[in-house]
């Protein structure tokens, strides 16, 4: 395999912006990718600032997307970037993931893939047109106990799958945040910004790609209340949404921004016939495996009987514990060696393939649509179309 670094470029994520940040820490804690230009922001001096302060060369920092797409798809092989990686807000995601895949270059996206359903879709043609690489940051999908757990039910020895219930809570927007102009408030509950939906946008469809990513199953139906409990807040804070999947399975899913003093106990339980799995993101490194005859089983994070996907992405021995910077960078590092080996002309592992994708973002935005068309509805239960 060649020895180089892969190039990235970065759209959005200038000074003071949270998941720029995360990005970055995420694709240099492998020591395959290295930041080399950004159009960090629609202001000129905070993107230039940007540039300044992360070190890279002002002649590849620039102060708009589109000229930084234009330019850097000229550059000689040698120094052309790899991929793009836009972390913008919501809105803003569509344009410069559709102009960096018609210059030819890969893809990593934060989540949600874009800012309607309409333009997920033609985002997932294109990527399907281009054949070229794409990365949606779904990051709880990176925690190698919920790949050990997928890894468990996949196997049947738990039986058919017969419930999942998911949840995601926060208290961060228990009173109106917005309203004294906090960036990340701000954005997230306008819906110019952020999309049809609030809190079911924001971590519900984290939820909701973790259901379906463990189970590996597919929701088929739904049944969906949606509230604002917040007075004078314009987008949902609060949500329930019961399920049923492609096998029969029934379900519960739960995101809720007002639950006060909740932080992100993202978690995760799914049932078969002879047991079950219960991970929390509280104790990431933790997966308790229960059955029906027997006691219940505790595996644990960097353990040597872990294997296949799990194993391949614990980071370190067991009792370190790892979390959600090892869990984002782990889709970076699979991203980055699956592109590494079609670059090299190698077949790349099928572990560096368990990332999320475009099929994923689409079937997100169609969970937003399907929630919120059920919640309006008369007749509450909805078929889950795309």
């Amino acid at each position: 395999m060649k020895s180089r670094k892969l190039r990235a470029g970065m759209i959005g994520g200038g000074i003071g912006a949270f998941i720029g940040a995360v990005h970055r820490i995420a694709l240099r804690m492998d020591g395959l990718v290295e930041l080399t230009a950004g159009a960090f922001s629609s202001k000129a001096e905070t993107a230039m600032a940007s540039g300044a302060q992360l070190m890279l060369d002002e002649a590849r920092t620039y102060t708009d997307y589109v000229t930084m797409l234009e330019q850097e798809a000229d550059m000689p092989a040698d120094q052309r970037l790899d991929f793009i990686c836009i972390v913008t807000p919501n809105h803003l995601h569509f344009a410069p993931v559709m102009l960096a895949l018609e210059k030819g270059f890969h893809v990593v996206v934060d989540k949600p893939v874009a800012f309607s359903l309409e333009e997920a879709k033609a985002i997932q043609t294109k990527v399907a047109a281009t054949g070229l690489l794409f990365l949606l940051t779904h990051t709880y999908t990176g925690y190698p106990m919920l790949k050990q757990a997928r890894q468990l039910l996949a196997s049947g020895v738990m039986g058919t799958i017969r419930k999942v219930y998911v949840e995601y809570p926060q208290g961060w927007l228990s009173t109106l945040l917005e309203a004294t102009g906090q960036t990340q408030a701000s954005w997230r509950t306008d819906p110019e910004r952020s999309g049809a939906a609030g809190a079911m946008g924001d971590i519900g469809t984290h939820a909701f790609n973790l259901a379906e990513y463990v189970s590996g199953l597919q929701v088929t139906e739904l049944c969906a209340a949606v509230n604002i409990v917040v007075p004078g807040r314009r987008l949902d804070d609060d949500g329930e949404v019961l399920l049923r999947f492609s096998n029969g399975a029934t379900g519960v899913l739960m995101a809720t921004q007002v639950a006060a003093g909740e932080e992100n106990n993202v978690r995760v339980r799914i049932y078969g016939e002879h047991g079950g799995i219960e991970w929390m993101q509280e104790a990431a490194n933790t997966l308790l495996v229960k059955w029906a005859d027997k006691p219940t089983e505790v595996y644990r994070a960097g353990t040597g009987y872990l294997a296949g996907v799990a194993g391949h992405n614990c980071r370190t021995p067991a009792g370190h514990p790892e979390g959600y910077l090892e869990a984002f960078a782990n889709l970076y590092r699979n991203f980055a060696l699956a592109l590494l080996a079609r670059i090299n002309g190698t077949v790349p592992e099928p572990a560096w393939l368990d990332f999320p994708g475009a099929e994923e973002g689409v079937r997100g935005m169609a969970f937003i649509n399907n929630v919120l068309r059920s919640s309006g509805a008369t007749e509450k239960w909805t078929s889950f179309t795309i």
